[in-house]
């Protein structure tokens, strides 16, 4: 049987909103790229809660006038509950230039809508594809997959990017995996018809924490037809613990434990099956080497708690776009130093910010009753997704800020 062997300047693994972005700016700078996605859409995916700074990405590739007209729920900021407190951030009052709105949105309709969009500037993507084997050790690097009729074939391009999120396709073919540094934590979650209580502001996403355990949180993210995603996120061994339940019965006994969520969820309806994600935080020994380079959760994945993915996502295919861009251009470029190192640089901040809150300080922080007006503005911007302002004190220096601030903010 012959092989079918084509050719490619970049291949980009996987059509979710990483692998969109970084295909269609390819395409609007003239380099032939092709998406291959092993799904057909529309599918499931969590992370439905956006961030302001990912308005400023869509801008950049001409998606985000389809976004905005697709009817997706209105977000200006996010709200914290815990023990009868309620603390929300205006993600319009921020210290950060740039969007302060933005959407919560069912990713199988939102990943869709970026797809189809991407197609109709003439962006190649193919759906139904599976990667066999990549070998990056030659120059243009190898790729061999499989259609979705099952007949293999044999592509070579200059560049790969991998944006198959939790799929993860390169950190696996090359062994670039490494522990997260994140106690291993486990969601469980699910759509629900909310019918929610007067008082519950749907322009924002929910979070609740546990009345007794801190480390045990949920998310309520409404949507525009009146149904939300709930979920609720705790140690593994947390979870261990209460074994007896399944997963829907976890969910509710655990949802109804929070005074708050009770009240908000009182008259809610469950029919939709209720799923588990295990161990999800990712990391890999790199983000880039010859002929790659990996983007969105295809290398780091964090935590759920602040709604980062798809910002993450969003700026690396930017930053790879633009590197690629200048590469063949005949640029001379540092992957390193132009891709991976201001990558990392907001990722860890992100992380600051959700060691701290899995640890209490940032909630202590969050929950503070009498924060300085400009503090709370910065300490916005870095949950509006702005972590790559380093204006912003509490970007810059972020371990050490935050270690001084939840000092005074700490109770007693």
């Amino acid at each position: 049987m012959t092989v079918v062997k084509e050719r490619v300047q970049v291949l980009v693994i996987g059509a979710g909103p990483a692998g969109v972005l970084a295909a269609t700016l390819l395409h609007r700078a003239g380099i032939g790229v092709r998406v291959l996605e092993k799904a057909r859409f529309p599918r499931f995916s969590i992370g439905e809660s956006l961030l302001p700074q990912s308005m400023a990405f869509l801008a950049e590739a001409g998606l985000l006038k389809a976004v905005n007209q697709a009817g997706f729920q209105y977000k200006e900021g996010a709200a914290f509950g815990h023990q009868g407190r309620y603390v929300d951030f205006d993600f319009r009052d921020k210290f950060s230039p740039g969007p302060g709105t933005t959407f919560q949105v069912k990713r199988a309709q939102f990943d869709k809508l970026l797809a189809d969009e991407a197609l109709k500037q003439g962006v190649d993507i193919r759906f139904g594809q599976s990667i066999e084997e990549v070998d990056l050790s030659v120059s243009p690097a190898r790729i061999w997959a499989r259609g979705e009729d099952g007949e293999p074939y044999q592509l070579e391009a200059d560049f790969v990017l991998d944006a198959s999120g939790f799929g993860r396709v390169l950190p696996r073919l090359l062994d670039l995996e490494i522990p997260s540094g994140f106690e291993p934590r486990q969601g469980v979650f699910t759509h629900v018809v909310d019918n929610a209580s007067e008082g519950f502001d749907r322009d924002k996403i929910l979070i609740s924490v546990h009345p007794e355990h801190k480390d045990v949180w949920y998310w309520l993210i409404p949507f525009s037809d009146g149904t939300s995603s709930l979920g609720v996120v705790a140690s593994q061994a947390y979870f261990e613990g209460r074994a007896e339940q399944d997963n829907e019965a976890l969910l509710k006994a655990l949802t109804f434990e929070e005074p708050g969520l009770a009240k908000v969820l009182a008259q809610a309806s469950f029919e939709q099956p209720v799923n588990c994600l295990k161990g999800y935080s990712a990391k890999v020994s790199r983000l880039c080497g010859p002929g790659f380079a990996l983007l969105g959760n295809a290398g780091e994945f964090l935590d759920p708690v602040f709604s980062s993915g798809v910002t993450i996502a969003f700026k690396s295919a930017s930053l790879a776009a633009q590197t690629l861009v200048r590469q063949f251009k005949g640029e001379t470029v540092d992957w390193q130093a132009d891709f991976a190192a201001p990558l990392q640089a907001g990722v860890d901040v992100f992380r600051t910010y959700v060691e701290g809150w899995y640890e209490g300080s940032f909630q202590d922080v969050i929950f503070y009753p009498e924060p300085q007006p400009q503090v709370k503005q910065m300490v916005c911007s870095i949950l509006a997704g702005y972590v790559w302002d380093k204006g912003n004190p509490f970007v810059a220096e972020s371990r050490r800020r935050l270690r001084a601030l939840a000092e005074i903010c700490r109770p007693g």
